[in-house]
């Protein structure tokens, strides 16, 4: 059976659309929409050809609140009002009798996400490129604006402490998925949990911030920034950190599991979004090395878990077992974060 057969009950969710949108014209179609590896995507189409996207946690059981689509929808509504381009909510639904799972649906955003070489292909010339990156920089910016307080979502972490509670979740995660062991990963928890920087303010965090994590217009504007599960208040530049871990530059070696757009010429370099953030935020980002060690470290369990959910069956019974290329990105991810953590002063 396929993930959509096993994560679709068609009738159920005909039912539910009709109550929620009326006009749809059914029969609906699902169609997986790959490239994330953690909560499974859906674009739903009805037959006058209007599009909603659904999410839903993995099959199985999932681990903390990585999976939790009543957070992930309570973020995206209250950013709504604000100056962060997010995508619609149509509505969220808790019961999982209707497929399963809880689950949320979205309008859909019209435009390309940049996720390899070929979208990159889209805007072809240095100054798009160049606007690109800005964009990403400058909504980054924009999000770490917002006072959740003003947005209700000042409850939706603790303040302080933001890098030790990401020490500790992550490395509890390794520990509950792992599939091997791999000393750079206890060492790297090791040298991050004795060389903590002070935390100066506290902000929203995506928690995934990357390119391809974001919807852009035709234009090469950022429509919508999507994908915000594992969002929380915390220390801002943890974000920035990801950021650079995710953002390849030509010539870079990059994650063995994907290729990203930006090692293709013309996107601003690591050093140029640094200071294009700082310039838009005004923020000081003194002491990024350590939150760089820290995302590669993340990334490294985050891809980690995502092995031992394909190992396991979680997203569906036809998905490739993903061994050597996923195990070999772990690897690889947990010695660049090894060699990060020797750059930290």
């Amino acid at each position: 059976m396929s993930v959509e057969g096993e994560a679709i009950s068609r009738g159920p969710l005909e039912e539910w659309f009709r109550e929620k949108v009326p006009s749809i014209e059914p029969p609906l179609d699902y169609e997986p929409i790959h490239g994330g590896l953690s909560n499974l995507t859906f674009l739903v189409t009805d037959q006058s050809g209007t599009r909603w996207v659904l999410r839903r946690p993995p099959l199985g059981k999932g681990l903390g609140t990585a999976h939790d689509m009543g957070r992930e929808v309570k973020v995206v509504s209250a950013l709504a009002s604000t100056e962060v381009p997010v995508p619609p909510v149509v509505g969220f639904c808790s019961d999982e009798e209707v497929t399963g799972a809880p689950f949320y649906v979205m309008d859909f955003v019209e435009g390309p996400v940049l996720r390899a070489p070929e979208q990159a292909a889209l805007f072809p010339a240095t100054e798009d490129r160049i606007r690109i990156g800005n964009g990403l920089a400058d909504v980054l910016a924009a999000i770490h604006a917002v006072d959740p307080d003003q947005v209700e979502l000042g409850d939706l972490g603790r303040r302080e402490g933001y890098v030790e509670r990401q020490l500790a979740r992550w490395s509890s995660q390794w520990q509950q998925s792992k599939t091997r062991e791999l000393a750079e990963v206890e060492e790297v928890f090791t040298r991050l949990s004795a060389s903590v920087p002070a935390q100066r303010e506290t902000t929203i965090v995506h928690g995934d911030f990357r390119l391809d994590n974001v919807i852009y217009s035709p234009e090469g504007e950022v429509a919508a920034v999507v994908d915000w599960e594992l969002c929380t208040l915390g220390d801002p530049r943890a974000d920035l950190g990801l950021l650079m871990v995710y953002w390849a530059e030509a010539g870079d070696e990059g994650i063995s599991i994907f290729r990203p757009a930006t090692a293709e010429p013309g996107f601003p370099s690591r050093a140029d979004l640094v200071a294009r953030y700082a310039e838009t935020s005004g923020r000081d980002v003194a002491e990024l090395d350590y939150f760089v060690a820290l995302g590669y470290w993340k990334l490294a369990v985050i891809i980690e878990g995502v092995l031992a959910r394909f190992r396991g069956g979680q997203y569906g019974e036809d998905a490739d077992a993903a061994g050597d290329e996923f195990a070999t990105a772990v690897e690889s991810l947990a010695r660049a974060a090894l060699e990060a953590t020797e750059r930290i002063g």
